[in-house]
């Protein structure tokens, strides 16, 4: 079995939740999801399309992941551009995306917070980049799926700070709530309004993953240690999709994240 990282590992997932045909929206700074998305295209869904709100654009081409050159997908290979509000109000709604959002908190429920930590939005101990466009799509019938990076009692906590993504809850009057979230530590679906553990990754003890979390947390039925990444899929990764490996700058924090950022740049030929 070939080695592989934690950041392959969950770009690898994120492309086994794509369906062939769909059309596949990317948020800002989201390179682990833009992994997964084409890996999905080079492997068993060819014809998906991307869209993002980078760009304004759909494409069905792609190009490999860049810090510097990130328009050569988005501008260079769309096939259409709009202004942000036709997109988000008028054309995504009609091919309903499939979209991966990273949550600041989540909570049992997946509730989601994006906006500030801290009881008081006024006064809060940390101020959150902001929930983008979470508030419209949750209470709608698209199911939602997260991605978490780095799962901690941080992020998987008791009960949300605010909430900026509406999860399971009993007066929904639409929708489903959120359906799949893939950690470092496993993945997970919800099973009557709760979150549950439905593989553990490899090398992973589920006291590890419930030591990690801030709410009890069930296990389903069938739930099993997580299919590693196959040795094409890490071929297409490594050469093709992400050689520069953009996609681990989600996974690293401080120092780490910096001097990645910096060599990246400087194979860009941007520094």
């Amino acid at each position: 079995m070939p080695e592989y990282s934690v950041d392959e590992l969950i770009s690898v997932c994120i492309s086994r939740q794509v369906d062939d045909g769909e059309v596949l929206a990317q948020g800002i700074n989201t390179p682990l999801v833009l992994a997964g998305f084409i890996l999905a295209k080079c492997t068993h869904a060819p014809n998906v399309h991307f869209a993002c709100a980078i760009g304004q654009s759909l494409c069905q081409d792609w190009a490999p992941l860049s810090v510097s050159r990130v328009e050569d997908l988005w501008l260079d290979k769309s096939l259409l551009n709009v202004g942000f509000a036709t997109a988000a109000a008028d054309l995504l709604p009609g091919y309903h995306p499939k979209e991966f959002f990273r949550p600041a908190q989540i909570d049992a429920a997946g509730n989601s917070n994006n906006l500030a930590i801290g009881a008081d939005y006024r006064r809060p101990r940390l101020r959150l980049p902001g929930s983008g466009g979470i508030p419209d799509v949750s209470p709608s019938d698209r199911p939602l799926y997260f991605y978490v990076p780095r799962h901690s009692r941080v992020t998987f906590v008791e009960r949300c700070d605010l909430v900026s993504g509406v999860g399971h809850r009993p007066w929904r009057a639409a929708g489903t709530g959120p359906r799949y979230l893939i950690s470092d530590l496993g993945q997970f679906d919800w099973h009557e309004g709760q979150m549950r553990l439905t593989s553990w990754h490899p090398g992973v003890s589920l006291e590890r993953i419930r030591r990690r979390t801030g709410f009890a947390l069930s296990l389903a039925p069938d739930a099993d240690e997580t299919p590693p990444p196959t040795a094409e899929e890490l071929r297409l990764l490594r050469e093709e999709i992400d050689p520069l490996g953009v996609r681990r700058l989600e996974t690293l924090g401080g120092g780490a994240r910096k001097d990645l950022l910096r060599a990246i740049l400087q194979a860009e030929k941007t520094l």
